[in-house]
């Protein structure tokens, strides 16, 4: 009997050992942020203040993703098909609330685009075309970090594209996006806002941190400069693109927390989903063959044991 309580014991410390183990990355994130705004002397006056608090924070989070993890089981089952796009200005939390989406999912259900600039010879094509080869199947969620409506921003603010692209673009989108609805695809399109002084820490924290270097481009600096121009550009894209079938979601991004939480529970509300019953599993017992030996591997394969 001690010796069976005994295994009990380790077992339900091992099982919890995961779970803390699956909460880590979370949790290296939360850090993260945290070393960020300790690099900058000035970190006491980041306009961002989460009333959110850590604990909070993590238990709504984890709530939410279990009820993302259903969403995706019920896209899969039914065989629907759905489309996120996320846009925002640079540095606006993108990133972060897809990574927090899709962290528990399955890839082969859920899948980010993030295409990089087009070619020349995609430039020379339709203009959605070489999005859409993106587009989901029955079974299939995608989420567009950026999408199309670069036309409507960095490419008409930065002038890759003449005033005339951007009226073809405007009166393209609405049937664009009707027609994806009509095929059944649910649409859902995030605007994440952030003020000029919330964007303005977010990159100075970027430009201190060497792990974050690489998240600033040439454009996002062209970005700060044209603060206004892109204002406008984004006032236009509203105006012109927020439709019934498709509407525009604006989320207040300047707390990363609470733009995350509120965020993905809206997401969630845009589904009548349903948890989809499973069979119960059993593991089945590994087969033992009596001739069986394992071939002992040389020790110079093996990764050093540094840590």
């Amino acid at each position: 009997m001690k010796s069976t309580l005994h295994d009990d014991v380790a077992h339900a410390e091992r099982v919890r050992a995961e779970l803390l183990d699956s909460f880590d990355e979370e949790l290296e994130e939360e850090i993260d942020d945290q070393r960020l705004a300790n690099l900058l002397d000035n970190a006491s006056d980041h306009p961002e203040v989460s009333e959110v608090s850590r604990s909070l924070y993590f238990k709504e989070l984890f709530r939410l993703q279990r009820e993302l993890v259903k969403l995706q089981d019920w896209i899969a089952t039914n065989k629907k098909k759905a489309v996120v796009i996320f846009e925002g200005r640079d540095a606006a939390g993108k990133g972060g609330v897809i990574k927090r989406v899709t962290q528990r999912l399955n890839p082969r259900v859920c899948r980010v685009v993030a295409l990089p600039a087009p070619s020349e010879r995609e430039k020379s094509q339709w203009y959605f075309q070489r999005y859409v080869p993106h587009l989901p199947a029955g079974g299939e969620l995608v989420l567009f970090d950026r999408s199309w409506y670069n036309r409507a921003g960095v490419e008409r603010v930065m002038g890759f594209c003449t005033d005339d692209d951007v009226e073809e673009f405007f009166r393209s989108v609405p049937d664009f996006e009707r027609m994806l609805v009509r095929s059944g695809i649910t649409l859902i399109k995030y605007w994440f806002s952030i003020t000029d002084n919330e964007q303005h820490f977010r990159f100075q924290m970027r430009i201190h941190d060497p792990l974050k270097q690489w998240k600033l481009s040439p454009m996002d600096l062209q970005s700060r400069v044209r603060w206004e121009a892109y204002t406008k550009a984004k006032e236009a894209m509203l105006e012109h693109t927020h439709i019934h079938e498709a509407p525009w979601w604006i989320v207040q991004a300047d707390d990363k927390k609470r733009a995350r939480l509120n965020c993905i529970s809206h997401l969630l509300n845009q589904f009548p989903y349903e948890e989809v019953q499973r069979p119960l599993i059993e593991l089945p017992p590994r087969e033992h063959n009596p001739d069986y030996t394992r071939e002992r591997i040389s020790e110079e394969m093996y990764v050093p044991r540094i840590y």
